[in-house]
């Protein structure tokens, strides 16, 4: 009612009718207003109902002081349900000005796809919601909350955000990673530092043994916490594999630099040459200089070897070795014709470098096909791009020599793809008697790599797993030596820099539990927010635009050489493509409405609340839902501009609505003639049978409203005027003498396909006048479609939980028609409204006063007389087949579990026989109703 203009026949003003109601009850003293809230369950029976409600999380909290700052900064916009999609609103909202309680509340419709696959769980729709404002320093901000690298995954991240992106299942996913590089990017360009967290020592130490993303990030997280954290690196650089392991021209050394030297500034020591083992530091030198625990973040620095004939030729080298020299070094031996063996993003990386440093021709072999490569897509087609080859389906089984002992060949055996293996690729499987030879004089192996556990040959304390890596709890990191943790590539094998990043946060927060005396068994918990989201919000975005995805631009001076080959966005294109975000969680979760509250009411870690309520009657009102008229196609709702359903055109004429109470075509113009069709899906065998008694009233206030505001010509399309109020045919009458032209006869089409010239430009109602016996083109500049009212969505859910009677899709069913009305089947629940039928406000109000009535009556009397007939079960017959349970419309039956018999509960049961006659033991009988009853009446009828 909040959103209507008028009210027929006496065109009073809905919110002056409303609003002093909603604050009056708001404010009442005896009256507890529970706003999104929803019954989930009900138990008992009348006089002693137990509800148990689910109040969902607002976000904000009681201190909201409604002043609307948070609004102001908020980036996200969605269509407002209130103004029917015709305006805007943000994600921090009231549903409308006079709502009550009135203050704000943040729509989460849940996590992100893109934020839930991160493996560090980046609230992606955040920065990409603010870059699309042009936000750039908080967007890199919330960045920041969990990541310290991103200039780095900027460039190199594999991105398994963008595989989820709910775009994606639309035209192209965002280009979510290259929009973290060019707010990195552009703060660097801008000359600006970003200021380290400040956070007071807890007096705590800890001791992070390896540089990589794992263990960075693990000391990022513990200084954050304020820890004195001190990383030992073996190397004379840190990094790890991202400085060892990834080129210069995919990730330059003055970004890895940069944003390890902000980790640094949080209070980070770092010790170089500092190697684990006895020519380095020892975990007893470590707990002798009073570290409270150890994080060891190893990688993997040993290649894997192939275990084949010839595999220790001259030629022959793993990728760690080779990547690590042209890295490190900045010069590696390279052959004129090089093979690389493997499919990953190290293989791509080895075959990329070997051209950079003199190879003539580079070629990549791999036992699966191009489809079942890991290596993040982007690189394999740069690789391509660059003249890399690539021959699959091949693996090799022997390095052949020539003469000087020199690798000359690589004999490779055919494969084939045979069924699906854990990780969810098809399996190669050998042909039998088929090899190829791979001509090469030099061969990159880059199949996998594994951790250099050398210190755990003294260390009983610590394991290792079938695969060679290091045994830890995969909840807590926890190692068998006390207080030390493991995490990285050590311990799951080669992963990628933003995989390896996650680890180091999982160890970080365990050794934060651990030296807090906290629970570790939390680790072991979901923590991470559950996602319910559609794969598209159709409702939300309708008609949804193909925008083509930007681009990443190339740098012209790269060519083959060490200069970084992919470049980052403009801001035009960063902006543009941040745009095409759907922000389908609602709220992007950016966070800076926190900072915009004053009073500190915003709490985006607010779960929802479920509470017990004990009652002693339960009113139902639950409304109704307006008739969807795109289940109508051929009135053209959805796919013409100016066709407008019935709540459409009231907040059109709304003062307060999207056109400030203005009657205008989409185009702004003042519409010259208008239509109204009747009774759009009531009195339908198609979609709602029954008649919804206020369309043609409310049609003729539309009509009303129409020649008031435009003067247009009114043209009101019906099937027969149902005005069955007081006051309501006399409006009719009124509206007779003011000129609105009645067609009698259902509108069959609208169109915009014209057949006469003064029907260019418009929307042409053809339907059949009955009263004159003829078709009829009406044409027009705006329809308003007149939808019909029916039950909630939820209606047979609800139905089921309060264990209320509801016909497939309709409405709730009263107790009886017509000396019932608002009684239901379960004695103590009443209905109220729309929810039993569809009716107008009158008729809704008198309803509710009189389901009030009925729940005060039982408080008033303070007892309750039921109906005595009721079934009951005989102990020493009944099977405990418990059949009877399932077929129990009124759930009174209740299973005792010692004696393994049913047993009926007479508050709740209403005679109605269903188990009776469904008992196979016959052990359930209707009082009043026994044999011997029945009998004694007949008996006594006759004589």
């Amino acid at each position: 009612m909040a959103m209507f203009d008028k009210t027929f026949p006496t065109l009073d003003c809905a919110a002056c009718i409303l609003t002093p109601k909603m604050v009056q009850v708001g404010q009442h003293p005896n009256i507890k207003l529970m706003t999104l809230s929803e019954v989930e369950a009900l138990s008992g029976y009348v006089g002693n109902f137990k509800v148990q409600v689910r109040q969902h999380a607002r976000y904000i909290t009681a201190d909201c002081t409604g002043c609307g700052e948070c609004v102001e900064v908020c980036p996200c916009e969605h269509p407002s349900e209130f103004e029917q999609g015709m305006n805007q609103r943000r994600a921090v909202y009231r549903a409308f000005p006079q709502a009550v309680p009135n203050w704000y509340s943040i729509e989460k419709r849940g996590v992100p796809m893109c934020e839930d696959t991160c493996p560090i769980h980046t609230r992606t729709q955040g920065y990409v919601n603010l870059i699309a404002h042009g936000d750039y320093a908080n967007a890199l901000k919330v960045i920041r909350d969990v990541n310290p690298f991103p200039a780095t995954l900027g460039r190199v991240c594999h991105h398994p955000c963008e595989s989820e992106c709910q775009r994606g299942f639309h035209d192209e996913p965002v280009a979510i990673c290259a929009l973290k590089r060019f707010v990195a990017d552009w703060e660097d360009e801008q000359g600006l530092a970003p200021e380290p967290f400040k956070t007071k020592p807890n007096g705590k130490k800890v001791a992070v043994i390896g540089s990589g993303p794992a263990g960075l990030t693990a000391a990022y997280d513990l200084a954050r916490k304020g820890y004195g954290v001190t990383i030992f690196e073996k190397y004379d650089k840190p990094g790890g594999l991202m400085r060892t392991g990834i080129p210069a021209f995919r990730l330059p050394r003055d970004v890895l630099d940069r944003e390890i030297n902000w980790i640094l500034d949080h209070g980070v020591e770092l010790k170089l040459n500092s190697p684990l083992g006895d020519v380095g530091v020892t975990l007893d030198d470590l707990e002798s200089k009073g570290y409270d625990a150890t994080i060891l973040a190893l990688g993997t620095t040993k290649g894997k070897a192939l275990g084949i004939e010839g595999e220790e030729l001259p030629g022959v080298v793993n990728c760690l070795e080779y990547l690590r020299n042209a890295n490190l070094r900045d010069e590696v031996e390279t052959g004129k014709r090089v093979s690389v063996v493997g499919g990953g993003n190290a293989a791509i990386d080895s075959a990329r470098t070997a051209l950079r440093y003199g190879a003539e021709e580079v070629t990549i072999i791999y036992r699966r096909t191009r489809d079942e490569m890991p290596a993040i897509g982007a690189e394999i087609i740069a690789a391509e791009h660059e003249g890399v080859k690539m021959h699959f389906l091949v693996n090799p089984v022997e390095m052949m020599d020539g003469v000087d002992g020199q690798l000359t060949k690589v004999r490779c055996q055919k494969m084939r793809l045979g069924e699906p293996d854990e990780s969810g690729r098809r399996r190669p499987v050998p042909i039998e008697g088929e090899f190829i030879e791979v001509e090469t004089d030099q061969c990159i192996l880059a199949i996998s790599q594994l951790p250099d556990l050398d210190f755990l040959v003294k260390d009983e304390d610590f394991d290792l797993t079938k695969w060679a890596t290091l045994k830890a709890d995969p909840h807590t990191c926890e190692t068998g030596h006390a207080g030390v943790f493991a995490c990285g590539d050590a311990v799951t094998g080669p992963s990628t820099v933003v995989e390896a990043m996650a680890s180091g946060r999982q160890a970080a927060t365990a050794v934060d539990i651990f030296l807090t005396d906290g629970d570790m068994d939390y680790m072991r918990r979901e923590y991470h927010r559950p996602t319910d989201l559609p794969k598209m919000d159709n409702v939300r975005q309708p008609g949804l635009p193909t925008v083509k995805r930007e681009e990443i631009p190339l740098n012209p001076d790269a060519g083959i050489t060490l200069k970084e080959v992919e470049l980052a966005f403009t801001e035009e294109q960063a902006v543009a493509e941040a745009k095409r975000c759907l922000v389908c969680a609602g709220c992007s979760d950016c966070r800076v409405c926190v900072d915009a509250c004053d009073k500190g009411a915003i709490d985006h870690l607010m779960q929802d609340e479920v509470s017990e309520i004990d009652v002693g009657a339960i009113i139902v009102a639950t409304g109704f839902e307006l008739f969807d008229s795109r289940e109508m196609p051929r009135y053209g709702y959805g796919r013409y501009d100016n066709v407008l359903s019935s709540l459409e055109f009231e907040r059109m004429c709304h003062a307060s609505g999207p056109t400030e109470g203005k009657i205008i075509t989409k185009d702004g113009r003042a519409p010259e003639a208008v239509a109204i069709l009747h009774c759009v899906g009531s009195r339908d065998e198609n979609h709602l049978e029954h008649c919804s008694r206020v369309c043609c009233m409310y049609s003729l206030k539309f009509a009303h409203l129409v020649l008031d505001h435009t003067g247009a010509e009114v043209y009101n399309f019906y099937i027969d005027m149902r005005a069955f109020g007081k006051g309501y045919e006399e409006f009719y009458k009124r509206l007779l003498n003011e000129g609105v032209h009645f067609i009698r006869g259902k509108a069959a089409e609208v169109t915009n396909v014209a057949e006469l010239p003064e029907e260019e430009g418009k929307l042409i109602v053809i339907g059949e006048d009955t009263l004159l016996g003829m078709n009829r083109r009406v044409p027009v500049d705006m329809v308003i479609l007149s939808g019909g009212l029916k039950p909630r969505a939820d209606a047979d859910e609800l139905a089921r939980r309060l264990h209320l009677s509801c016909m497939q899709g309709d409405f709730f069913l009263e107790k009886h028609p017509k000396l019932a009305p608002v009684d239901t089947a379960t004695d103590g629940i009443f209905l109220a409204g729309a929810c039993q039928g569809a009716k107008d406000i009158p008729d809704s109000v008198a309803q509710g006063a009189a389901a009030a009535a009925g729940a005060l009556v039982l408080v008033d009397r303070g007892k309750v007389v039921l109906e005595p007939i009721t079934s009951s079960i005989d102990d020493e017959v009944c099977s405990g087949c418990k059949l009877c349970l399932q077929n129990c419309p009124y759930d009174a039956i209740e299973f005792d579990t010692e004696k393994k018999i049913s047993k009926i509960v007479e508050e709740l049961c209403k005679g109605c026989g269903t188990c009776v006659a469904g008992c196979p033991s016959g052990a359930a009988t209707q009082q009043g109703f026994e044999d011997d009853q029945i009998f004694a009446e007949i008996t006594g009828n006759l004589s």
